[in-house]
């Protein structure tokens, strides 16, 4: 049995230098909030400190189950919870499911303390719906970027893996924590100390904060021809008003031909079709992730009409975007 305050391993329950309390909602994500509580532990192992200890809140004080449908455990509820220095919210899998005002109001209250706050994923959500991020640059998962600006078109939106200002930290979500982490450590003690820890999560390069979410274009086709490559860049960038097959072979200095006969060859398909299924393939992301109207999601992937968009998904799914919509919500 794991003793409670075991050094060696790194676990450390009370007297520690900074107290940590990871907020964890129904079917959060478990990769991420792992990915942010490890280099803690960590942290702890190597130095022989009490440098970390940490605590699992939820709304009530109950059990939770992850997106992965293992029960993870509550320490605390928010109305029981200790003081923290540092809050790291995790919430749940749908963005639509934040719906708690005991818990914006916790973490406004948290924030008025100058607890450094932490969102992962749509927990980067519920801290705009505290209102912590006007004004702030801010990230969140790369799925749930469109709905994020559909509800805060004002706000500065990144594509990066976190971002941080003040003592408010967005992340992207997945394996990003760990680098996010590792930056904490290092401006809280030093270099050497998170060097060390990335070493014992076998994490040889720690990211930057602006390194971009989603893997370079080249080894996520698989291809090396540049022209493709800067093609598919553009096209990935303008989903919501989509360029012709001729503007974006003029952009290349190229016939449309010619664009049609490097994507036969790389892709195994034209222009025009790798286009619309991207546009479709985001449509039924957001369809089955979001809480977005169907109009709104037929506009954010730049077709002119819902029934335009409702003839292309039907034709490539047969299902109706309504359907899909409905399906989704049912399960």
């Amino acid at each position: 049995m794991i003793k409670t305050q075991n050094l060696d391993i790194g676990l450390v329950k009370k007297n520690a230098q900074h107290k940590v309390g990871f907020y964890i909602a129904e079917s959060f994500n478990s990769l991420p909030m792992v990915a942010a509580l490890e280099p803690l532990r960590i942290a702890n192992r190597v130095s022989k400190k009490r440098l970390f200890q940490w605590s699992f809140i939820t709304d009530n004080g109950k059990a939770v189950k992850a997106s992965n449908d293992i029960l993870h455990q509550a320490d605390f509820s928010i109305e029981s919870s200790p003081e923290i220095d540092i809050l790291v919210v995790a919430g749940p899998f749908f963005i639509n499911d934040i719906k708690s005002d005991h818990l914006i109001d916790w973490i406004q209250r948290q924030h008025k303390t100058s607890t450094t706050i932490i969102g992962l994923e749509s927990g980067c959500h519920t801290l705009a719906l505290a209102g912590l991020l006007e004004d702030k640059k801010c990230t969140t998962h790369w799925e749930h970027r469109e709905e994020y600006k559909n509800y805060w078109p004002e706000h500065d939106v990144s594509n990066d893996i976190y971002e941080m200002e003040d003592n408010i930290f967005t992340c992207s979500g997945g394996a990003a924590p760990l680098d996010m982490m590792l930056y904490l450590i290092e401006q809280i003690y030093e270099h050497e100390l998170a060097a060390s820890v990335a070493d014992c999560m076998i994490h040889p390069h720690i990211r930057n904060s602006g390194e971009p979410q989603k893997m370079d274009i080249q080894y996520r086709v698989g291809i090396n021809h540049p022209i493709v490559l800067e093609c598919i860049q553009l096209i990935e960038s303008n989903i919501e008003q989509p360029l012709t097959p001729d503007e974006l072979a003029n952009l290349f200095g190229i016939s449309k031909r010619q664009l049609e006969r490097l994507f036969l060859r790389y892709l195994k398909t034209s222009p025009a079709r790798y286009y619309l299924t991207l546009r479709l393939e985001k449509g039924r992301m957001l369809l089955e992730d979001s809480n977005m109207l169907i109009t709104e999601i037929a506009k954010a992937t730049g077709f002119r009409s819902v029934a335009h968009f409702s003839t292309r998904y039907h034709s490539s799914y047969g299902i109706t975007p309504k359907d899909a919509r409905a399906y989704a919500m049912a399960n």
